[in-house]
């Protein structure tokens, strides 16, 4: 991270014109006055809406600009741009800019559903980029810049390539290198860092310094507001970011939001950072005490992010909660927790007293057999199945036809079957032993 003057423009900007009482004859409806939610008062202040005192998003004015460019500064890139519709707003942004219509686009397989409507929404091709498994953690470990090259090379029509780092589990893939062979072949990276806004913290250089656009939510991983992200850009104008992030966004953005963006800057500036080090410190004790994902020779994991391991995952979430602890998410195999620089040592302890309750001491971890099937058979592009003619039908009833939706159990929205590709039996079985009952039981698939 570069360093910064510790200033929040944005944030001060709002705070002193809302100390002047103005009276407001615009929007929004609550006039500063207050909402019906007692707690919301001090968020209601700082709610604007466009004024020649509180600037636009979408216009090169001096606050919101300014609070932007002292990110981009921060993070080390050319441009940055505010989010408040989180990282799917990024991430379309994002593809609108890399891509073309009707173009072909390297997309990594571990992949969020937005990604998917993402490609719908502009008419784009996949060439999938698949991933090893790694047996003793029991997820998909990280992307061979190799693999890259050989898609890049097999597919030389292809000009964009899209990976998400770190995944769900925590597992990272290397930006720098994987950049380094997109460039060679003169493709664009865009990366999916919605899990890693908190990782350039822990490195000297940014991990994702090489990228040409990545997109992090900073209410996931740091102290921010439900929906707060941030699109970091490099050889690309401000211009071209607001342009095409207007195609997806809100024309009434929250200014709490991007206040809270700008105020968090210079949280991690004043002490953030040290608390995430401790933080990071406390999960790395807690991944030897107890059975968690190691880091495996060639992977890296995300230093905030506790996997645990169990026979039964699902049932190791509902004993968590029933002792007033709050997973991200499970899986049948995985329980897993996300810690933030917002945890401190009486969270930790907490954690760490609840699970030394649930006797679960370190073991070293089984061969995971992989449950989730191969690939679907690719039929149509994600554009044809999800703007098709389409019929409801139950999953006994699915077999062979072509899928026009994304079937991705929530967490973590990764597509077991993407729009536009064959529904197999093999499939089918997985959704069944997951449990998977979305729309109560019915699909839908092309007419």
């Amino acid at each position: 991270m570069n360093e910064t003057p510790l200033e929040a423009p944005l944030y001060d900007a709002l705070h002193a014109f809302s100390a002047e009482k103005p009276l407001r004859m615009c929007m929004p409806g609550h006039k500063g006055i207050g909402l019906p939610v007692p707690e919301l008062k001090g968020y209601a202040a700082l709610d604007f809406t466009e004024t020649s005192r509180t600037g636009n998003l979408y216009e090169a004015d001096g606050l919101i600009d300014r609070a932007e460019q002292l990110w981009a500064d921060y993070w080390g890139s050319e441009h940055c741009l505010f989010l408040t519709g989180g990282s799917t707003q990024g991430l379309h942004t994002a593809l609108n800019l890399a891509a073309r219509p009707g173009e072909k686009i390297i997309m990594d397989r571990v992949s969020h559903r937005c990604l998917h409507t993402g490609m719908a929404l502009l008419d784009l091709h996949p060439c999938w980029l698949s991933r090893p498994w790694l047996d003793q953690g029991g997820v998909f470990g990280p992307i061979a810049p190799e693999t890259v090259a050989q898609l890049l090379e097999q597919n030389p029509d292809c000009h964009t390539v899209c990976i998400t780092t770190p995944t769900y589990y925590g597992v990272c893939s290397d930006v720098e290198k994987i950049a380094i062979v997109c460039h060679a072949y003169g493709a664009k990276l865009v990366v999916d860092g919605a899990h890693g806004a908190h990782l350039p913290l822990f490195y000297r250089e940014n991990p994702y310094g090489e990228a040409d656009l990545v997109v992090v939510s900073a209410h996931k991983t740091l102290p921010a507001p439900g929906q707060t992200a941030l699109l970091f850009a490099n050889g690309y104008s401000m211009e071209q970011l607001r342009q095409s992030s207007m195609l997806f966004a809100t024309s009434s953005p929250s200014y709490p939001m991007m206040a809270a963006l700008d105020r968090l800057r210079t949280w991690l500036a004043c002490g953030g950072e040290e608390r995430s080090f401790l933080t990071a410190g406390a999960v790395l004790q807690l991944r030897e005490k107890y059975p968690t994902l190691q880091e495996e020779p060639g992977t890296v994991l995300d230093p905030m992010r506790l996997t645990l391991l169990a026979e039964d995952g699902y049932a190791l979430a509902a004993e968590l909660e029933a002792m007033g602890l709050y997973p991200e998410m499970a899986d049948q195999n995985h329980v897993v927790l996300i810690l933030t620089g917002a945890d401190g040592e009486e969270q930790v302890d907490q954690l760490d007293a609840i699970l030394t309750a649930l006797d679960l001491g370190y073991q070293p971890a089984p061969r995971l057999e992989r449950l989730i099937p191969p690939d679907p058979e690719p039929v149509c592009t994600p554009r044809e199945a999800i703007f098709g003619q389409k019929e409801e039908l139950s999953l006994a009833q699915a077999e062979g036809r072509v899928c026009a939706q994304q079937v991705a159990p929530y967490p973590p929205c990764v597509p077991v079957i993407a729009p536009g590709e064959r529904i197999g039996k093999n499939h089918l079985a997985y959704l069944g032993k997951i449990g998977y009952n979305d729309k109560n039981g019915t699909i839908s698939v092309l007419a």
